[in-house]
């Protein structure tokens, strides 16, 4: 029985990929400030969960890396009216041989549907750092792309009927 719900939830849903550069609020140079993430996942009518790899900046670093994090993201599609979208994504992630390695993650965004497979996303958000005896944060703006492998429709919790 549950492989048999496993299969019928992996027909249900759309593979994706996507990648989001951003830039964040913290002091330092532009490369300091910029940030990138790709994605992979999966999305099922309102809800998607993704993995995404990413660096926290995209300065040269000395020493052992502290910028590389993995991160797991359930997004939730809100609110959609015609081709543009609500989104909400709190994520969980590790910052690979950091002072602050968990990173938690609060991002609300607005996604354009171009077409049936590919998406854009304008997004703000915050950063969590933390680990045992500090913690930071960061806000952060960004535009995403996200590329569906098979024709995807996306609902929302609340959508509005199309005027006729």
């Amino acid at each position: 029985m549950p492989l048999l719900v496993l299969l019928s939830g992996a027909s249900f849903s759309q593979t994706y990929i996507s990648i989001a550069p951003s830039l964040s609020n913290n002091p330092g140079t532009f490369s300091e400030k910029a940030n990138f993430a790709f994605e992979v996942g999966r999305q099922w009518d309102v809800f998607s969960l993704g993995i995404d790899y990413g660096r926290i900046n995209l300065a040269k670093v000395q020493g052992k890396d502290t910028v590389n994090y993995l991160e797991i993201r359930p997004n939730l599609n809100i609110f959609q009216q015609g081709r543009w979208t609500n989104t909400f994504t709190a994520g969980i992630g590790y910052i690979f041989n950091s002072q602050q390695s968990m990173m938690t993650e609060l991002t609300s965004g607005i996604e354009y549907t171009c077409n049936d497979q590919l998406h854009l996303n304008v997004y703000l958000g915050q950063y969590y750092y933390s680990g045992r005896t500090a913690a930071t944060n960061e806000t952060f703006f960004g535009i995403s792309a996200a590329w569906y492998f098979a024709p995807a429709h996306p609902k929302s919790l609340i959508s509005q009927p199309a005027k006729k």
